[in-house]
């Protein structure tokens, strides 16, 4: 489907739809996550999703409203142990969590240590389907093979999280890398997964062009801070 017909088939609203829109800024204040609450509302977003401190403060803050709240869970390099992801996910949830995006430990990848990924995974999955909330499982493809890549898309498919998600947007590659969502990577999840899991693309989507590639391309999610500019850029294609 071209990026032009799709132009046409969504309402700004169809589109929000599909949009996890971040802060995850160190420095967010209350002030700033009401703010960030009001613009999720009023959009109607189907996440906001912060870091796992605040969950409480937006889920305060949206208790009357529909729209969800997501928590990044060893974020943003996944440095920590499967027992802390495992606690932050639980007391993410405590605090009003409907939604969890956890990072993966990289280094144990690259150590090929797929015992690990798997085990960590499979523990993150079972605490947040026990408490029927979703999960998302950040590769940071910038970080990543093609390889390594196709095995962690073979794990998901065994552990089954909700979705499988490109990147945090906050790595760092070797120059010439990119950093965040490509629509390769989007187009090789969903080669290996076959729709049985879910892709959200994260990371440097910015314009409706981008939102709309990689929806093309198979995302079923989009993580973006731009959401409000991206839905505005739809309203003025179609004179809202």
């Amino acid at each position: 489907m071209g990026l032009i017909i799709m132009k046409t088939d969504f309402t700004p609203l169809q589109l929000a739809k599909y949009f996890d829109q971040t802060l995850l800024k160190a420095y967010a204040s209350h002030n700033d996550l009401r703010a960030f609450c009001e613009e999720g509302e009023r959009y109607s977003f189907k996440t906001v999703v912060v870091n796992s401190a605040p969950v409480s403060i937006c889920r305060e803050l949206l208790q009357n409203s529909e729209l969800l709240v997501g928590a990044t869970v060893g974020f943003p390099l996944g440095q920590t142990t499967i027992e802390s992801k495992v606690y932050e996910a639980k007391m993410a949830i405590q605090d009003g969590a409907d939604e969890i995006d956890y990072v993966i430990n990289i280094g144990e990848l690259k150590s090929r240590n797929f015992y690990y990924i798997e085990h960590e995974m499979q523990e993150i999955v079972d605490a947040c389907r026990s408490h029927d909330k979703t999960v998302k499982v950040i590769f940071e493809n910038c970080y990543l093979s093609e390889d390594e890549k196709k095995i962690l898309c073979e794990i998901a498919l065994k552990v089954q999280p909700h979705f499988i998600k490109t990147s945090t947007g906050f790595g760092t590659p070797a120059p010439g890398i990119p950093v965040g969502a490509t629509l390769e990577d989007v187009r090789l999840m969903k080669s290996m997964t076959g729709g049985l899991v879910k892709i959200k693309a994260s990371g440097g989507i910015r314009t409706l062009d981008d939102a709309l590639a990689m929806i093309d391309a198979g995302a079923q999610r989009i993580g973006t801070s731009s959401g409000a500019a991206i839905i505005e850029e739809l309203k003025e294609l179609h004179k809202y």
